[in-house]
């Protein structure tokens, strides 16, 4: 007679936990405890052979196969791995798991059959017939024939063998997709396993519904043992995806699982196999699966990712053509860099992008890649304004030439008429535009709530930075304006507090944000402090006797010598120089010296410098706003025009 599901001896129990020899489900004292499809698998086949010694290569045939293109070893030690972890078992002292050196592993606890009934009592367990286990074990083969069977015959993807997913009490409003591990054996592999997961955020981010954590922000909790309810209180979410990325030999695999956090429930958990060829259609049934899990759909599938659009007057889109693995390769490279940013980071990032467009002159994302990377090296001062900024509108528009529903390109594009060209109206226009498109792209918020503070539209601009900031809550750039908005409204003491409490999510932020916060601290003549956030800059640039020579300055000069020694430091001005014109114009403003701050605006503005609108808002030239020759700058750059006075 066929052996029923829920049949006793079709659920064991070992010390405090059961297990579903079936669905393979572990529970501690009733409740499911996580584990992925293939370390579940692992798991049952130990249980089915409890108290023998299971060989590595017994369990890495009966697990994957013979004919699957997995690292068998780093595979079975990473299931063993988080075996031990859900049983809270120790390698050295072991309960349950105990490693056989040279041999493989042998389930050691004591095994008993676990109740029918859903009301179960410890003490009405029983010993489990002998014959049980050899049965168990036949049903185990059986069901792993039928899964080879529906492999060979099937479609590509390989769905796991798993229990209905569980209903959700509450509903999901916000995820984070924490790093997916990178299982390759080639650790040079790491960046295809950060773009996997950047590029299931981005597909994510498309639902209607959910509010998805940005990349920069979950890339703090790569291999760290962080629980997980502490990682989704620390980022406001309601649900985390984590999962696996294998790539061998032309194919990929990613296994995926599905946690309410609130409950710590497994929700669900799917592994999927395809040609890289496939792997943009494969992100999109993966994303989509995950969003229909709990209640939500992908508004816009990422099929233009992989589309040529015809833009003449032809209306007729052109045929998808295939994805060039080298060109998508490139760009998750160029990506892996985008993410850590600075200088360097950001040069390895573009030849990346612009490698990427070499190989396929119509991928649209990469040519995005390339203007966010030109736009965003002139404001952090890697590149010259004049030279990059052309270069990186001519990007965004061949990016939206190609693929008009881009939220990046929308964003850079957007960015590039506001700081370098001064199209106000354009601007905003393409700043709604890429929000629309993806209401969960934090760079798009950030970069608009910066036109909003120039526009003097204050309160929409907090609004805006902070979804930024729910968005990407561990970024150093969004955290900093943050501050900054209050600065740029004459509220010093908001100001400071909000430096204070980025410090406090991560004390690294400290040299990122010193010298913003000592804007802050000049404008409250508060020169001690300003001292030792400028040192902390210095120090940590690799010039800290600037920092000493700043403080004996005003030790022996007070205010007057601590700015006379500021703009020492900040000479010669340029791209090889420490300063920028703009820089020495806001110190000569603070020295109330009219002439030298009047003619190093003057070069900010020749410079097209991509800060210099916010001349407008700034407290430190506010004395000036009523002198012509400022009037005039003014206007060339349309200040007022726009209406910002």
């Amino acid at each position: 007679m066929a052996t029923e599901l829920n049949t006793p001896q079709n659920r064991v129990r070992f010390g405090e936990f059961e297990f579903d020899c079936i669905t393979r489900e572990l529970k501690k004292s009733g409740r499911v405890m996580r584990l992925e499809p293939q370390p579940a698998k692992v798991l049952s086949v130990l249980v089915h052979k409890a108290g023998e010694i299971v060989t590595r290569q017994e369990l890495i045939r009966t697990v994957w196969g013979a004919d699957t293109f997995v690292d068998f070893d780093q595979g079975l030690n990473y299931a063993i791995r988080r075996i031990r972890a859900a049983l809270e078992d120790d390698a050295d002292a072991p309960r349950f798991l105990e490693t056989v050196p040279k041999l493989g592993y042998r389930l050691i606890a004591l095994i008993s059959s676990s109740p029918n009934s859903e009301l179960e009592d410890a003490n009405h367990t029983a010993s489990l017939p002998s014959t049980t286990l050899p049965r168990l074990y036949w049903v185990a083969i059986g069901a792993s024939v039928l899964i080879l069977v529906l492999f060979l015959a099937g479609p590509a993807i390989i769905s796991e063998f798993r229990r209905p997913s569980p209903q959700i009490a509450e509903p999901v409003s916000s995820i984070a997709v924490l790093p997916l591990r990178n299982l390759s054996a080639d650790p040079e592999q790491e960046y295809f396993s950060d773009g996997m997961t950047d590029e299931l955020i981005t597909d994510l981010a498309k639902s209607n519904k959910l509010r998805v954590t940005s990349h920069t922000s979950v890339e703090r909790y790569k291999n760290t043992r962080v629980p997980l309810p502490e990682i989704a209180k620390q980022l406001g979410v309601d649900a985390i995806i984590e999962g696996t990325v294998m790539r061998s030999a032309g194919r990929v695999r990613i296994t995926v699982q599905l946690i309410d956090s609130r409950s710590d429930q497994h929700l669900w958990a799917d592994s999927y196999e395809r040609d890289l060829n496939d792997i943009l259609k494969l992100q999109d049934e993966v994303a989509t699966q995950i969003a229909s899990k709990i209640g939500s759909h992908i508004i816009s599938p990422t099929d233009a990712r992989m589309a040529v659009r015809d833009v003449s007057s032809n209306p007729n889109k052109q045929p998808i053509r295939p994805l060039n693995i080298e060109a998508h390769d490139a760009y998750l490279k160029g990506r892996y860099w985008w993410h850590r940013r600075g200088t360097e980071a950001e040069t390895r990032g573009l030849q990346f992008f612009q490698r990427a467009v070499d190989l396929d002159p119509t991928y649209a994302p990469a040519w995005a890649g390339i203007a966010d990377s030109y736009a965003v090296m002139a404001h952090h001062g890697g590149l010259q304004a004049n030279e990059a900024m052309p270069k990186a509108e001519t990007a965004a528009l061949k990016a939206l030439a190609l693929d008009d529903s881009l939220a990046e390109a929308h964003a850079s594009l957007a960015l590039i008429k506001f700081s370098y060209y001064w199209d106000y109206a354009t601007a905003d226009e393409e700043f709604r535009r890429a929000i629309e498109l993806d209401p969960n792209y934090a760079t798009a918020h950030h970069w608009y709530s910066h036109y909003l503070v120039f526009a003097g539209r204050f309160e929409q601009a907090l609004s805006e930075i902070q979804i930024a900031r729910q968005l990407d809550p561990y970024s150093v750039s969004i955290n900093t304006w943050s501050a900054l908005i209050y600065y740029y409204q004459g509220q010093y003491e908001r100001s400071a507090a909000q430096f204070r409490s980025t410090l406090e999510l991560d004390p690294a932020f400290g040299p990122f944000v010193a010298d913003d916060l000592a804007r802050v601290y000049e404008q409250q003549e508060n020169y001690p402090e300003a001292i030792k956030e400028h040192q902390l800059e210095w120090t940590a640039a690799g010039r800290p006797k600037d920092g000493e020579l700043l403080r004996n300055a005003f030790l022996a000069g007070g205010p007057d010598g601590y700015w006379r020694r500021r703009v020492s430091l900040l000479k010669p001005v340029g791209r090889s120089g420490i300063g920028s014109a703009l820089q020495l114009a806001l110190v000569y403003s603070h020295m109330r010296d009219r002439e030298q701050t009047l003619r190093w605006l003057e070069y900010a503005y020749q410079e097209h410098s991509p800060w210099i609108n916010f001349m407008a808002r700034d407290p430190e030239f506010a004395w000036l706003r009523t002198e012509p020759q400022f009037e005039n700058l003014e206007s060339r750059i349309g200040l007022l025009a726009s209406g910002t006075r």
